[in-house]
């Protein structure tokens, strides 16, 4: 499945080359700080265990990757996977004292890592992103061990009616925040448009189920403002 709005030419990579160096920063401005705990329930889901593996894509600084190390003993092995090269450099260096962590530049549409290798594969609001939804989770299948789980952290669709009309409304003034915070406003009238034009829970489930993922749910979070999709790899 392609996305009309990812395959424009260079978008993507023009909208995160123009944000990187303040993305933390407008996360927590645009979730008011509540992408944290969204993370939090994500590793919580995930309860790793040690010595396993985890290939976080579409990585951005790392937060997935922090947090992942700091619920596991044995210091795990991380592959960080992200197509920009900003990005990198900034988890690079917001991390650098964490030594166990291999930083990949690379989409999600082409891993440059073996078969059967993770036990968790983690894409958390990246898989909107990707130009191909179909490949994205074709190679998250693929590097995936027997018995591992696919978890993803995106925005959906909101389930009630009042909660969407108050969100939709201060979506609207992203992007006048963003040119306040960044200096930029079409980085993030890409990020609300592509929010509104990505699959609603059952579809992406749906999907999944096609790929071949197992024992497929979803959990939504903030009333469906963002939702938790799990599968297994059997």
């Amino acid at each position: 499945m392609q996305q009309f709005l990812q395959n424009k030419k260079g978008l993507v990579q023009s909208v995160f080359d123009r944000v990187y160096d303040k993305y933390d920063l407008m996360n927590d401005f645009m979730s008011l700080g509540i992408h944290r705990a969204w993370k939090r329930n994500l590793i919580n889901m995930m309860n790793p265990g040690s010595n396993k593996k985890l290939i976080d894509v579409a990585c951005g600084t790392g937060d997935i990757g922090k947090l992942f190390l700091d619920s596991t003993i044995n210091n795990p092995e991380i592959t960080c996977v992200d197509p920009n090269t900003g990005m990198i450099s900034k988890g690079k260096e917001k991390l650098i004292k964490h030594k166990n962590i291999k930083w990949i530049v690379a989409p999600a549409e082409n891993l440059p890592v073996p078969d059967n290798t993770y036990d968790f594969y983690t894409i958390s609001f990246g898989l909107r992103n990707t130009k191909s939804l179909d490949k994205s989770l074709s190679e998250a299948l693929r590097v995936l061990k027997p018995g591992g789980r696919f978890l993803c952290l995106e925005f959906s669709k909101i389930q009630n009616s009042n909660l969407d009309f108050i969100y939709r409304s201060y979506s609207k003034l992203i992007p006048l925040v963003g040119n306040l915070i960044v200096g930029e406003k079409k980085p993030y009238e890409y990020l609300v448009d592509s929010i509104q034009k990505f699959l609603n829970q059952e579809e992406l489930l749906s999907l999944m189920n096609k790929k071949q993922f197992k024992n497929c749910t979803y959990q939504n979070l903030s009333g469906g403002i963002v939702c938790i999709h799990s599968g297994w790899k059997f």
